[in-house]
């Protein structure tokens, strides 16, 4: 039994599981394949002071399924052998000699155990993959298939960037080292481990932010939310924790050094800093920038800020092809209605062609 220990232990420490696990993945291997070689048997497996026991669970009765199930009950006469208490109806353990199971059994345990290790690895990986769910990380690009769907080397295991969750225009090669938010990891035990990657999720842009702005990881500035048109603009709502601290500056940079690193990642997205505001109202004219706001009326009921601008500012309100009250309204969760001497805008339309 010290060789199985020794053994053990050292699985443990080769692969980074943990003793009590690869013992009891052990166990379950010899259950397993005592089963598989000699059938359907009740088996107990017990590891202790480094002795390794295997027990064969039988009932006692007097009739002919011990003749016809002999690896499941005992006759009365038979289990007295073993206890001669025993009365019928009792539960009783025989001790299993593992080299009963012979050369293919053992075979077969090796290869029951190399089963139950890579499942502990999987969960290993598991664990710690959904501990890192919604954070960015980095990996070498092993493949693109023809969908244009983008597989990552993550450590060990294999992420997939679908094309639709890739920043259009971007174009990525075997070799490339590409960063991505870890958007969802899911756990099957024929399939394995699935990973999902995204570079469009508005969660990417906070987390780049995050990584660039020592102070937005120190939590003295907070990000509210954020919303994007993934490649084209995008819109980020921070306040300070500090007075002494400016979050549109600090996140912007001396001469917009850091915004312009994030702005490259992600492939040139110009990316908007505004100040958030609790009064929905300061916060929909915020998130209307650079267009002047004269006033904005909150229906709370309907979910809609009807907005007045001048006519000379609804261009800049509206943005090109609709992009910047359109992301205004998915920044501030209202349906954006603009009102000036001309007809008034709904973006509810415009703000369903850019949900991510």
């Amino acid at each position: 039994m010290e060789k199985i220990q020794d053994l053990l232990s050292l699985v443990a420490n080769e692969k980074g599981l943990d003793f009590e696990e690869v013992k009891e993945a052990f166990k379950r291997s010899i259950i397993k394949t005592a089963k598989k070689i000699l059938g359907d048997i009740d088996v107990d497996v017990e590891m202790e002071d480094k002795k390794l026991k295997i027990y064969q669970n039988f009932t006692v009765v007097n009739d002919d399924r011990a003749l016809n199930e002999p690896e499941k009950y005992l006759y009365l006469d038979e289990a007295r052998d073993f206890d001669e208490n025993a009365q019928i109806g009792d539960k009783l353990r025989a001790e299993l000699d593992l080299s009963k199971l012979g050369r293919s059994g053992a075979m077969a345990l090796q290869r029951e155990f190399e089963r139950e290790i890579t499942r502990l690895l999987e969960n290993e990986i598991y664990r710690k993959l959904i501990s890192k769910l919604n954070t960015i990380v980095s990996g070498e690009v092993i493949k693109v298939d023809n969908d244009e769907n983008t597989y990552v080397e993550l450590d060990g295991v294999r992420g997939v960037l679908p094309r639709r969750n890739r920043i259009k225009g971007e174009k990525f090669k075997v070799g490339d080292v590409l960063k991505a938010l870890l958007k969802y990891v899911h756990f099957d035990n024929k399939k394995g481990i699935t990973i999902e990657l995204s570079r469009t999720s508005p969660k990417f842009l906070e987390k780049l932010i995050e990584n660039a702005v020592p102070e937005v990881r120190d939590g003295l500035i907070k990000i509210h939310t954020s919303a994007r048109i993934p490649g084209v603009r995008s819109k980020v709502a921070v306040s300070s924790l500090n007075p002494k601290i400016d979050p549109i500056g600090t996140i912007i940079g001396k001469n917009g050094v850091r915004i312009n690193a994030i702005s490259n990642e992600l492939a040139g997205e110009n990316i908007d800093v505004i100040e958030y505001s609790p009064q929905p109202e300061i916060f929909v004219a915020r998130a209307l920038s650079p267009a002047i706001v004269k006033s904005v009326k909150i229906d709370e009921k309907n979910g809609i800020a009807y907005v007045d601008v001048d006519p000379s500012e609804k261009a800049k309100a509206i943005g090109k092809n609709g992009v910047n009250i359109t992301l205004a309204s998915m920044l501030t969760k209202y349906k954006i209605e603009l009102k000036s001497q001309e007809k008034s805008t709904d973006t509810s339309k415009l703000e369903s062609l850019f949900k991510i």
